[in-house]
């Protein structure tokens, strides 16, 4: 992470070589109020402003940062919320150049995405993880539909598919000390106006965009601004209700389920099955080839034709 806040420093101009190396005998941290003087900073292509203009929301975005470029917003809302962010904030970046998805997967971050991060303080335990994720994805899939998509669908556990082809991950990560949760960030990339044709050739016919399925450009600051409000929705919905109405939602957009999957769990164990659904803790529920069933609780189901 020190690297990472040092580079967005030097890109943007703040240090001098010589500061650099000081700063490598000193706390990265005394830096903060600098790095979020980057985040005010006006921004050409997603504008804070537009997003904050009567967002209906309680906490979600109200303190929000907007930076030109960074490798990962995962990291810069790491470093914000481990120096004081408050929960709700929301960090986004016009491109990422060092993103990842899960299990370590690279992130095509162009211009002409959404690349944003959430601080929480969800008061859970390491078990309820996997229910952010999901939660995460009903929010995304019900801004797709709000703003013109028919059936976007959720694929466990994190990606968000448009007619077969993916167009959204999410990535959320547990800042942890002693066992305790202080922190959730939950990182969402959504490929909205962005050029597949650039893409690396193993992405490029699985992948889909925003633009394309609607067959016109539509805002990233207008987009985040439908998203932020419904993950607030969905956010108040779990607090509220439990999250078995969260799981209605999801069922209802699922991709997975019905579908053969090759499920990858950690530690090479590899098999096929059949998705029947999922349950209250957020794991899925595979019938293997031999009728025996399996709780995947995290890996990769990757849909077989």
């Amino acid at each position: 992470m020190k690297e990472e806040i040092i580079n967005l420093l030097k890109k943007e101009g703040k240090l001098s070589n010589e500061t650099i190396d000081e700063i490598k005998q000193v706390d990265v941290n005394d830096f903060t109020n600098i790095v979020e003087e980057i985040g005010k900073e006006k921004t050409e292509y997603i504008k804070a402003d537009e997003i904050s203009k009567d967002l209906n929301t309680k906490y979600i975005g109200k303190n929000l940062y907007v930076f030109k470029e960074v490798q990962s917003t995962n990291t810069i809302a790491k470093f914000l919320s481990a120096n004081g962010a408050p929960d709700g904030s929301v960090i986004i970046s016009e491109r990422q150049t060092a993103a990842k998805g899960r299990s370590g997967k690279s992130w095509e971050s162009p211009l002409g995405g959404v690349w944003l991060s959430i601080v929480l303080n969800p008061h859970v335990d390491h078990s309820k993880l996997p229910l952010i994720t999901l939660a995460t994805g009903v929010a995304v899939a019900k801004t797709l539909e709000k703003i013109g998509i028919e059936n976007p669908e959720i694929k466990w556990p994190n990606d968000i598919f448009i007619n077969g082809k993916k167009t959204c991950g999410i990535l959320t990560e547990a800042i942890a000390k002693f066992n305790t949760i202080e922190n959730v960030i939950v990182g969402v990339g959504i490929d909205v106006n962005v050029d597949i044709d650039n893409f690396p050739e193993t992405l490029k016919e699985g992948s889909t965009t925003i633009e394309k399925e609607l067959g016109e450009r539509i805002s990233e600051s207008y987009l985040i601004k439908t998203f932020l409000e419904e993950f607030e929705n969905i956010s108040d919905l779990f607090d509220n209700e439990g999250f078995e109405a969260i799981l209605k939602e999801w069922r209802k957009r699922s991709y997975s389920i019905g579908k053969i999957v090759e499920v990858r769990e950690p530690f090479n164990k590899y098999y096929d099955g059949y998705v029947i659904g999922i349950n209250r803790e957020g794991a899925l529920i595979v019938e293997k080839i031999d009728g025996t069933l399996e709780k995947v609780i995290s890996g990769e189901c990757i849909i077989k034709n």
